[in-house]
């Protein structure tokens, strides 16, 4: 049984008779997309875990994409019915669209179990145990044979816009050069599946003998990794023309460590 962001006015802390609960089925699984409290926010969707797995996708409050102004949410490319419904409930109704988006991507939407949103961009929660980690949506129910009636609260990121999955990859940069400059530093991942665009490792103090380490949500799951590319630039002219290298970059896969 899939909850598709249940609720919230109405439901949220009643008796289970009332709303939706893990008892409702063998296997519930909840996508929250609009927790924000009713008043004043206008939050739809209840924040209370109350399936065996509950995913809390961006932190289940404010989706990405939704912050639009009205006139190009609401001249949408998908119409002006759908732009203007997804003006008033944008957040509220990314959820079916997470899990319509599920269905085509079976690798896609893995959830991180983490105690909230904010040790999510920790590596506290990096990478899947070794039972691995579910998927949000469609497939969710891969993982039934591997839950608890405890609370488990996933949490992972999705893109503004369809398509919507992101795969976390952990990428460390050691710099090499003779000086330290400012600036920043990006790299691109290569697999046989495809390539990333760049993605900012590091913004400020670019210094020689330094690694820097930043969990990266991309938009592909490259598969094999054939080659890392990476790119430094000043953040002004340099006279001195000091030049940067990258001495080693690792690369951790969220999925399989």
């Amino acid at each position: 049984l899939s909850g598709l962001d249940p609720a919230q006015p109405y439901f949220q802390d009643t008796p289970i008779e009332v709303r939706l609960d893990q008892s409702d089925a063998k296997f519930v699984d909840v996508i929250h997309t609009d927790t924000a409290p009713t008043i004043p926010y206008l939050g739809f969707g209840m924040s209370t875990a109350v399936g065996h797995l509950d995913f809390y996708p961006n932190g289940g409050r404010e989706m990405p994409g939704c912050s639009k102004n009205a006139i190009s949410q609401i001249v949408d490319i998908d119409g002006i019915w759908e732009g203007t419904r997804d003006f008033v409930a944008c957040n509220h109704l990314r959820s079916y669209k997470y899990y319509s988006d599920s269905i085509t991507y079976p690798d896609g939407f893995l959830g991180y179990t983490c105690a909230s949103y904010d040790n999510f961009d920790t590596d506290s929660c990096f990478p899947c145990p070794k039972e691995g980690c579910p998927n949000m949506g469609h497939y969710a129910d891969k993982f039934k044979g591997k839950v608890t009636n405890e609370v488990t609260k996933l949490y992972l990121n999705t893109a503004e816009a369809k398509d919507f999955p992101l795969w976390r990859y952990k990428i460390s940069v050691t710099l090499s050069g003779s000086s330290k400059v400012t600036g920043y530093a990006n790299i691109a991942l290569y697999g046989n599946n495809g390539n990333t665009k760049q993605h900012q490792i590091f913004e400020g103090s670019l210094s020689p003998g330094t690694t820097y380490t930043k969990l990266v949500d991309a938009e592909l799951n490259v598969g094999t990794i054939t080659k890392v590319k990476f790119l430094w630039n000043n953040n002004w002219i340099n006279p001195t023309l000091p030049e940067i290298g990258a001495a080693k970059v690792t690369v951790q896969f969220g999925e399989t460590g």
